[in-house]
């Protein structure tokens, strides 16, 4: 009788917990200087609480693959500590680095079939490259929070299981600049349920920054977006 009771309890008290978790959701709308181009995709949002508690745990071991000649996805968020693995799905070598901005490494040349793992323990923006193939780049965001999400091509996104409570929402996409992603942060109050955040609106260069390679030179090409 008393295990039932225990085991009813357990369950009021998960239910309870359960219900108290919010989805807080929107839609993003990247404006590009094409009209043909109206994919939103690969713009980062996410919620830090007002008031840090412990620091966050490391996520599961996140996956950028080399494929076809590109970084497959383009970008990738993580919460901070977070290992990333970069498997090479080619059939010829690649060399993957980072030296502008965030985490600095060089994986150096490694084969078809062969993998690297790199953990991300501060936060910030890497971007990443392949010293053969000059074309290649990809970004890594790493972030203080475990509340983030990417926006799909229409832009919509979704947190899931956000606790009620004081949060600062911060966004960033690539070739936004970074006044006006700055700009865009606000505080908000997470109610349990439903938060909806509206339309959030972002103005896009279309021209991504020429990169040097990891010996500091230009490159030979822009890099491209690797979807």
């Amino acid at each position: 009788m008393l295990s039932g009771w225990c085991l009813g309890l357990t369950l009021v008290v998960g239910n309870s917990l359960a219900a108290q978790d919010s989805n807080v959701h929107g839609t993003v709308r990247v404006l590009h200087h094409s009209e043909s181009d109206s994919d939103s995709a690969d713009v980062v949002i996410w919620l830090t609480p007002a008031q840090p508690g412990a620091p966050v745990a490391p996520g599961p071991t996140a996956r950028l693959a080399q494929k076809n000649k590109k970084f497959v996805p383009h970008v990738v968020a993580v919460t901070q500590g977070t290992q990333i693995e970069f498997p090479n799905q080619d059939l010829f070598f690649h060399n993957v680095f980072s030296i502008h901005q965030g985490k600095t490494m060089d994986l150096g040349l490694y084969e078809s079939g062969a993998a690297r793992k790199v953990r991300f323990s501060q936060p910030g923006v890497s971007y990443i490259f392949c010293n053969i193939h000059p074309q290649m780049s990809a970004v890594v965001v790493v972030l203080r929070t475990r509340y983030f999400v990417l926006s799909d091509a229409e832009g919509n996104f979704q947190i899931r299981h956000v606790p009620p409570g004081r949060y600062k929402l911060a966004v960033w996409y690539e070739q936004t600049p970074e006044a006006e992603l700055a700009s865009q942060a606000k505080e908000i109050e997470v109610v349990s349920g439903d938060n909806d955040m509206g339309r959030i609106v972002l103005h896009s260069s279309d021209m991504p920054e020429e990169r040097p390679n990891k010996d500091g030179d230009p490159s030979d090409s822009r890099p491209s977006k690797s979807r």
